[in-house]
């Protein structure tokens, strides 16, 4: 049971170191050509140290990077899952990722033509592009090389989309509001009350000298009618206070139950009145 345990273990060990193996580059090198397929540069690549000076390019001139990924124990190639170059601009903190594309043997090229660039190189300046290599694998660890410095022309800056002015900063706005409604003068106002009072003021008077006669106002046959009338009007100054345009309708239809049957009773005996059969 104990030599089944210790040989678990020394198996685990193994898998572990297997795991632990790192990934390194193997005959990395870059070359710059021009347009006519003439080499202007070409030098072996070093993890260490960068190039001196800094690579450069100009507008028609292609660059090649070739290398192989291999274990660093057995120095086997190796395919990664992940492989890809880092353009980075230090100064403005652009920075654009290019995938790179590896042969089971581990063996990669990479071919950037400043004729036609990538859409991935970033914005660039004067200020040299950090080139980096990241490699990711499930089976090994994540490593990361600083190749070199490159130096390409400067690019066009991007066209100005329609409504980029939208997102900047807007001026403050300042609302103008229309000046208080100034009252009219207290003569004014109190002679149009006068006005609108007028004429109850006349009806009253005519009224004073006509004097209607309604003797049986208070009858109980009519007083009944009236009381729901006045009850209406109740409701109705109710609702101008407080209430809702359906509690109205509510107590209003409750409402006019008493009144028709009192308005009915007193048309009755409004007419048998004037036909003389009653005399209340």
């Amino acid at each position: 049971m104990a030599v089944g345990v210790f040989s678990w273990f020394i198996f685990s060990l193994a898998v572990v170191g297997a795991h632990a193996a790192t990934l390194t580059l193997q005959s990395p090198r870059v070359t710059i050509s021009a347009s006519d397929a003439s080499q202007l540069r070409s030098e072996p690549l070093s993890l260490v140290h960068k190039p001196s000076p800094a690579l450069s390019l100009g507008p028609s001139d292609v660059l090649k990077l070739t290398f192989q990924i291999v274990d660093k124990e057995d120095s086997k190639g190796v395919q990664p899952h992940q492989t890809f170059l880092r353009f980075y601009d230090e100064v403005s903190g652009e920075e654009g990722i290019q995938p790179v594309r590896v042969t089971p043997g581990g063996k990669a090229k990479f071919e950037l033509n400043m004729a036609r660039p990538p859409t991935s190189l970033p914005p660039t300046t004067s200020d040299p592009l950090k080139v980096s290599l990241y490699i990711g694998s499930f089976v090994h660890p994540p490593v990361q090389y600083d190749l070199f410095d490159l130096v390409v022309p400067p690019s066009q800056p991007p066209p100005q989309h329609p409504d980029e002015a939208s997102f900047h900063l807007r001026p403050e706005i300042h609302h103008t509001f229309r000046p208080d409604q100034k009252l009219p003068p207290k003569v004014i106002s109190a002679f149009f009350t006068a006005l609108l009072a007028a004429p109850w003021v006349v009806l009253l008077g005519l009224w004073s000298h006509i004097r209607p006669q309604v003797p049986h106002l208070l009858s109980p046959s009519i007083l009944p009618f009236i009381a729901t009338l006045a009850a209406f009007e109740v409701l109705l100054a109710y609702y101008w206070v407080g209430l809702r345009l359906g509690e109205v309708l509510l107590y209003g239809a409750i409402l006019a139950v008493p009144t028709a049957l009192t308005g009915k009773r007193a048309l009755a005996a409004v007419g048998d009145r004037r036909l003389g059969k009653s005399s209340k």
